[in-house]
Parts: C-alpha cells; structure tokens; sequence
C-alpha cells in the first residue's frame, strides 16, 4: 500500500476516534427528550396538518401595537412593482430621484425605465466577469476566487453603487422610452442563459490559458475569445429586452394638462435631473456591521458593474450614529436608499417589521435566539432587499420609535405598498443607507479620509 493512501487511511481512522457517532445511547437520550404531553401533541396535530407553520406563531399580543402615523416623512410619489426581478437596488436608487424629475417638469406621476438600465448593468456585469476570469486564468479551478466567480457569472442583484456606475455611463430614460419586457420583469431564464454562455466562454478563456503559449500572445487570444461571448451576451439582451436608444423624444403631460415634448439623449436626461453633489464624494454607503470595528471604511473587491466605476465601499457605524443621520436626512425631506434583512420578522398583510411579531421559540419549545453578530456570522441574516427609507416617528424627547419603507413590490404588498419598521427592528435587521455626508457627526467624516480594508470577494456579508 502507498504512503499516502496509508496517511489517509490513518487521518479517517483518527478523526473517526475522536467524533461521537450518533449511537443507540444518544438516540434513546435524544428521543426520551421528546415528551408526547397533552400541549405537545396538540402542536403536532396542528403543525404537522398545515405547511403554513409561521401563522401559528403570530404574537397576539403585539397586534395592534404599531401603526403607520409619522412625524416625520418624506414628500415621496407613489409605489412602483419590480415584479419577480433582483432589481430592488435598481428600484430603490431611481425612487429617490423620482420627486425631483416630477417638480421640474410639474408632472402628476412619473417612473424610469428600470428596462434600460439593467440592459447596460447586465452587459457590464458579463464584462466584468470575463476580465475577472481572464485575470485569474493561471490560477487553479478550485481557487476560492475562481470558484465564486464561476458560481454567479452575474444576476440582477446589486448595491447603490452599480445604479450610479452604470447611470453615470449611460444614462437614464423615462419608463415610456423603454417599457418592461416579460425578461425584464421576470429575469430568471434570462439571467440563466446568460449564466451558461458566460460560464462556457469563461471555460473556454481558461482552456486559451492553459494552452502553453507565451503569456502576451494568449492574453490577446483569450481578449478576442471575450468579444464573441460579449457579442452574444448583447444579443440575448437585445432580444429579451430590446435596444436601449442612444437618443429620444419623450412626450408627457403637466399636472396643468400640457402636452409637452423633450429630445434629448439618456446622458443628457440623467445630468439634468440628478442634484449637483450626487456622487460618491458625497452620497456615501453607511452599513451597521457589529463584526467588524466602526468607523473603518471597507471595500469589497470586484463588487461593482462597470469595469472603471466604484467598487462597493462602505463605512461601518454603530446604530446609533446611523439613526441620527438617517433622522436628521429624513427631516430635511431627502429619503435614503437602505437595505436589510426584509424576511425576519415580517408580517405582510399588516406591512409591519417588528421584533415581536412571530415567537417559534414558543411554538415549538425551542431556543433560537442570536444577536447580529452571531446571526451574521453563521450566515443566519444578510442584507436580502433595498427600499427606500422615507419617514421616522420619535417620542416627545425625538427618540425615534418607529421608521417607514416605500417599497417596490406594488400597491397590494404590505400597507398599501409601505412597510412599517419598529426601532429595535431597525437595529437589528437594517445593514446600511445611502446618505449625504452633511449629516454624518464629525467622527464618521473625518473617518471617511482612511484607505479602504479590502475584503475578498467571498466575504460572508456580500
């Protein structure tokens, strides 16, 4: 027998020597723990007769606790539906500028065409994946980059930053420019084919770099193996979303009944209706991370769309600090891009995020219960979904109680298309805002002076 299958066989043996089987001594200790009282057996019948466990564990006696009143809320305008899309982060980043675009052309209702720029975010996002993969190329398959590259080529999902990348770069158009497709508003197939092509192209970049040829001459071939794959990617996005214009005519009516036309292009539109500071410099991504030290910035590597646009950069801030400035925004009547962990603690039809709305531990005589850190440490809650944050309702000393979302799952979701945030929830399940850096205190600036800690791409929060 071999040395090393020798090794191996002596590793099995010693690991084996020192973990517990799951014997018949545990099992009897494990099943005696199982008491068949009167109480239990009633919580079998009724769980184990419905696949709709989560309604039985609704906490009666936090109806009614919360409401949907404000002192404080944002002059937003109206509910949009990113239907069965990832593109929440899109959504939530143009609903911010939505308020603006009504009051400069006084109109009654408006949207973006969320179609046009999730051609280009998907376009550059293949782009992106290809030079990662031509970068990595001569490293082994199994590599930890290489492996997460390789396991999500691209999807819809994203972070304030692509919205600005990609919008920076091509611009914005109205809804009615480029209306929703049946791919846009459902991207599942889309976002699969993409997948395969890409992964087929990106095995194909890596079998040009494994050819043995010298490292210059297969850089240039593996380069003009990426333009036929980008070829096809345009071609599957054009066909399932159709051709974004490079310049239009756009139509609308006043809120005064006046029909109206503008010609411009999407670079033009978009210059003219974001505010003069909206940039990075000064819109900056705050997150709540109790894993890791605050007042750090950190930056995600390769977490981006566009290759020459901002890499996902945040800086981390205790919840208190967040609150006040998310107040402060709110009060001065600028909503905040926010995302969180949506699907903790979420009561649909009462469109309530509260701490206490359901209780397992109860139902099932269980102990569950972790704080952030633990929960995001073992994966158990990650930020799931952007909205947009618009409202806050505080005490008599302004200590806020309360928050509201605008979100974008229609005017049927929730209430009447709002989620209502509780404050404790808030601190435990919100992970970062989008915020004018005029309202962070003097310690969060000064702190946004520092080179980013780079974290890897398979980092457990992104």
């Amino acid at each position: 027998m071999k040395k090393s299958i020798i090794f191996l066989f002596l590793m099995v043996v010693v690991t084996a020597a020192h973990s517990q089987i799951l014997g018949e001594k545990e099992l009897q200790e494990i099943k005696s723990a199982f008491v068949k009282d009167p109480g239990t057996v009633a919580v079998q019948n009724v769980v184990s007769s419905d696949k709709d466990f989560k309604s039985k564990t609704l906490n009666r006696e936090n109806q009614g606790k919360v409401d949907h009143y404000f002192k404080y809320r944002v002059n937003v305008k109206g509910i949009t539906n990113q239907q069965s899309s990832g593109r929440c982060w899109m959504f939530t980043s143009m609903n911010a500028l939505r308020p603006a675009v009504m009051e400069k052309y006084s109109l009654g209702e408006f949207d973006f065409s969320h179609n046009f720029n999730q051609f280009w975010d998907l376009l550059e996002k293949s782009n992106l994946f290809l030079e990662n993969i031509i970068e990595t190329a001569y490293k082994d398959m199994d590599d930890r980059e290489v492996v997460r590259y390789f396991s999500s080529p691209v999807d819809d999902g994203g972070v304030w930053n692509l919205f600005y990348n990609v919008a920076e770069k091509y611009g914005v158009v109205p809804q009615s420019v480029m209306p929703e497709t049946a791919h846009s508003d459902n991207t599942n197939q889309m976002v699969a084919l993409l997948c395969e092509r890409l992964r087929a192209g990106g095995y194909t970049i890596r079998e040009i770099a494994a050819g043995g040829k010298d490292a210059k001459i297969a850089t240039k071939l593996m380069r003009e193996e990426k333009l036929v794959i980008m070829k096809d990617v345009y071609r599957v996005l054009a066909i399932c979303l159709g051709e974004p214009p490079a310049e239009f005519t756009w139509r609308y009516k006043t809120k005064e009944g006046v029909v109206k036309s503008l010609k411009t292009s999407p670079k033009e539109f978009y210059k003219g209706v974001i505010p003069a500071d909206y940039n990075p410099g000064n819109f900056i991504m705050v997150m709540n991370d109790p894993t890791r030290e605050y007042y750090k910035v950190y930056e995600i590597k390769n977490y981006r769309n566009t290759i020459e646009g901002y890499n996902w950069c945040y800086l981390n801030l205790p919840n208190d600090e967040i609150k006040r400035a998310a107040l402060a925004s709110i009060k001065n009547n600028e909503p905040l891009y926010a995302s969180c962990d949506v699907g903790k603690q979420l009561d649909r039809e009462r469109g309530i995020l509260d701490v206490n709305n359901y209780n397992y531990e109860a139902l099932f005589g269980i102990k569950i219960a972790m704080d952030k850190k633990a929960r995001i440490l073992t994966r158990q809650s990650g930020s799931s979904h952007a909205m947009l944050l618009i409202a806050c309702d505080t005490d008599d000393s302004d200590n806020p109680l309360k928050w509201e979302f605008e979100n974008s799952w229609g005017t049927t979701s929730g209430h009447n298309g709002y989620l209502t945030l509780t404050d404790d929830w808030f601190s435990e399940y919100m992970f970062r805002v989008v915020i004018n850096k005029g309202y962070l205190s003097k310690k969060a600036v000064d702190a946004l002076g520092q080179k980013p800690v780079q974290l890897p791409v398979w980092d457990y929060m992104f």
